[in-house]
């Protein structure tokens, strides 16, 4: 019977075991097919962010990912190929047959015959990817070893290369900005499902009076229109429906007109009543789903002595225009307006190439870390009669003033829904420059462009004093100097309480460096008024106060003031968003400067073989000659003057000095580099890029404490943890002390 038990025990022993064997052989099984991460990390760092899903999502055609990287790397190297390992696998699963990758060896030669890594090191540098020299610690001894560590992504034809990843920073920014420049706009059209329509609105109305409005080409308008439209089509696979619309035919058209800002006309009875009073309307919209834009066909311009004048737009500017919009409906490759006059830096060398005389030239960092993601398009307002083709106007550091016709084509293109960065001075150097007889350094001396009276009819102003604080950046002095540190009081350290977290891409930024910054003004009154929300982005600490002109910024000549009454938080940066109020709402279209003469008499800008084709005073009437005498100020247009814009967005920040390069780093990871690049990338609407930038954000400064709590974790530190100790010690001699006795009480109740 024992016998029969003790088999029947064995038995179920090995039953269990092949049960348990064979459950995780299940679970190993599933294992390969089912796969799920947690990312417990404060910035989801080791999850693909939104931008990067959509990346992929929208890849038509296959994406090749080649990897060199050299294998047993030392540490950090190690962790970094890991980490690539596992984000180009979520990038994979996410994409599907379309995204491929491969991990090549191409590990250095020890000696031995490795054919294979040789040709993998020469593919490598096919593309461009050179070793690049590390430093790994061996046998208590610093060596220094070459290692490839580099990515190639080949799209069709093309090829986009990271030729160095030594770190995991910004990895998944650099591999999804780097997917979207291959994924074009070849590989975007040919997803789309639906047609981008083009629509032309122009009057039947208009022809008639188009003459006398020097229009002589507008009854052509569309079938040249539709021309272009052909030859994009040629270019964009046929993704372009054109339709032509006549208002004048159609009174549904008008809400349309309405919704679009489309220009219209009204004209009283011209010639004598040859013409009848009557209205049109004129420009063209371009919509793909819920986007659309508005390309205006029509200007108008008023020239002193002259007068008002109308201006069809070229065929040449039509086509640019309709073939960057395009970029701009489906999301890719969108240009970032830049204005390159009124003195504002200039962002290619020298100013003289386009005659700013005195211009900075230190923007290099921020013109490369732009450029990576959107393309500069300079606009000169001396030039425009509108300004379009582009999301966001850069207005950096200006010191001419503005004319009011200046200030009118920005005021218009805020109110087509557009958006304004703003690092606008408040004192620009004057003077005093430093040497051994004038040791107070250059002078600052207020600035006022004519820029600020547009800002505060939106309810933003500018402080003419400059912030100071205590909480500032520390200058190390060279020990000839005495040593130790200096504060540079007018470059205040923003800290992790002072920063609004309000906003997605700002929720990692936990640290900033300001620098000769002015206060902000928010009229909170004009702001309801004008139903315009303004978002503080950042302030000083309760340490800094101002300081008013002139200014002397040299530190040996600053402190900090007595009395702390005079010191409080000050305003740095704001958004404000809503549908602003035109400031020339009601007010009749300034006029526009005239260019200036040469000493011939003759126009700077006007082609001397022009004026020998201007027509024969004593050539007979015609056209031409009924609307140079058509009295064209009786026109009254609707649409001219947009008095309230569409919603859109102003950054304004007083300090033009956070776009130069010696605030701003080259591979664009400090806080103040990630800061700008993610204001810039909401204003074009591209929120999910700003969100990824920031999160891998590592920048995390210690909490601030007071002297007593310092004290405290000190003390914890030294005598508390060893304290910790003992007490547990004591407590397991007790729990083992009691656990004796119960033992020996239970061995004497079993002899008893």
């Amino acid at each position: 019977m024992e016998k029969q038990t003790t088999q029947t025990l064995r038995s179920g022993k090995y039953v269990k075991f092949i049960a348990y064997a064979a459950l995780v052989i299940l679970l190993n099984v599933a294992g390969l097919t089912l796969f799920a991460r947690i990312d417990l990390t404060g910035n989801h760092i080791y999850s693909l962010s939104k931008a990067s899903r959509e990346a992929v999502k929208v890849l038509s055609e296959p994406l090749t990912l080649h990897v060199f990287f050299t294998r047993n790397l030392p540490a950090p190297h190690n962790s970094t190929e890991r980490y690539l390992h596992d984000l180009l696998a979520e990038y994979a699963v996410l994409a599907g047959k379309n995204f491929n990758y491969r991990f090549y060896d191409v590990s250095p030669e020890d000696g031995t015959p490795q054919s294979a890594k040789i040709e993998n090191q020469k593919l490598a540098e096919s593309y461009g990817v050179q070793p690049v020299q590390i430093q790994a610690v061996e046998s208590d001894e610093v060596k220094f070893q070459k290692a490839y560590m580099g990515l190639v992504l080949i799209h069709g034809d093309l090829v986009e290369r990271i030729p160095a990843i030594t770190s995991t920073d910004g990895l998944e920014y650099q591999i999804t900005t780097a997917i979207q420049k291959l994924t074009n706009k070849v590989s975007v059209l040919l997803a789309l499902k639906d047609p981008i329509q083009v629509k032309l609105y122009k009057s039947s109305s208009m022809d008639a009076i188009a003459p006398y409005m020097g229009l002589d080409s507008l009854p052509s308008l569309n079938s040249e229109v539709e021309s272009v439209v052909k030859k994009l089509n040629s270019q964009l696979y046929g993704k372009l429906s054109y339709s032509f619309l006549d208002p004048s035919a159609d009174p549904k058209l008008e809400s349309d007109i309405k919704t679009h800002q489309i220009m219209s006309l009204k004209w009283p009875e011209i010639s004598n009543g040859k013409i009848p009073a009557g209205q049109g309307a004129i420009g063209m919209v371009m919509q793909y789903g819920a986007k659309s834009v508005s390309i205006p066909l029509l200007h108008v311009i008023k020239i002193p002595i002259i007068g008002t004048q109308y201006q069809l737009a070229e065929m040449t500017a039509v086509e640019e225009a309709m073939n960057h919009q395009v970029e701009t409906l489906i999301g890719i490759n969108e240009a970032l307006g830049y204005l390159a006059d009124h003195g504002t830096p200039n962002l290619y060398g020298s100013p003289m190439a386009r005659g700013q005389q005195g211009a900075s030239e230190d923007v290099d960092m921020f013109r490369n870390l732009v450029s990576k993601t959107y393309s500069f398009k300079d606009v000169q307002l001396q030039e425009q009669t509108v300004l379009d083709g582009y999301n966001c106007l850069v207005i950096a550091g200006p010191t001419q003033p503005f004319t009011d016709y200046d200030l009118f084509l920005i005021d218009q293109y805020l109110m087509k829904g557009k958006n304004l960065a703003v690092f606008l001075d408040a004192f620009k150097e004057g003077g005093g420059q430093q040497n051994m007889f004038t040791p107070q350094g250059p002078q600052m001396v207020p600035l006022n462009t004519g820029l600020e009276k547009l800002l505060e009819h939106y309810g933003i102003g500018i402080k003419p004093v400059m912030v100071m604080d205590e909480n500032s950046f520390k200058q190390q002095v060279p020990p000839q100097y005495g040593g130790g540190e200096r504060h540079i009081y007018f470059a205040p350290l923003i800290k992790n309480d002072q920063i609004n977290k309000d906003y997605p891409f700002m929720e990692s930024i936990k640290g900033l460096v300001a620098f000769k910054m002015s206060p902000l003004l928010a009229n909170s009154d004009k702001l309801t008024q004008n139903g315009v929300k303004a978002n503080l982005l950042f302030s000083s600490s309760l340490k800094s106060w101002e300081m008013k002109a002139p200014l002397n910024l040299n530190p040996l000549f600053i402190q900090p003031p007595a009395a702390s009454d005079k010191m409080a938080a000050q305003p740095l940066a704001y958004i404000l968003e809503g549908e602003f109020p035109s400031y020339f709402a009601g007010k009749p279209i300034p006029e526009k400067p005239q260019p200036e003469k040469s000493p011939t008499g003759q126009d700077e800008t006007e082609d001397p073989e022009d004026s020998e084709k201007a027509p024969n005073p004593e050539a007979p009437a015609s056209t031409a000659d009924a609307a140079k005498s058509a009295d064209l100020s009786k026109i009254e247009g609707e649409g001219s003057v947009i008095s309230k814009g569409q919603p859109g967005k102003i950054f304004i920040m007083a300090s033009s000095e956070m776009l130069k390069d010696n605030i701003l780093d080259e591979a664009g990871r400090s806080p103040n580099a990630v800061f700008i690049l993610n204001v810039l990338d909401y204003l074009n609407n591209h929120q999910d890029i700003a969100t990824m930038r920031a999160k891998e954000q590592r920048f995390n400064p210690l909490v601030d404490m007071s002297p007593s709590a310092k004290t405290a974790v000190k003390s914890l530190n030294i005598a508390g943890l060893p304290v910790l100790v003992v007490l547990a010690g004591i407590v397991v001699w007790l729990r083992r002390k009691s656990r004796r006795r119960q033992i020996q009480q239970m061995f004497q109740k079993q002899e008893g």
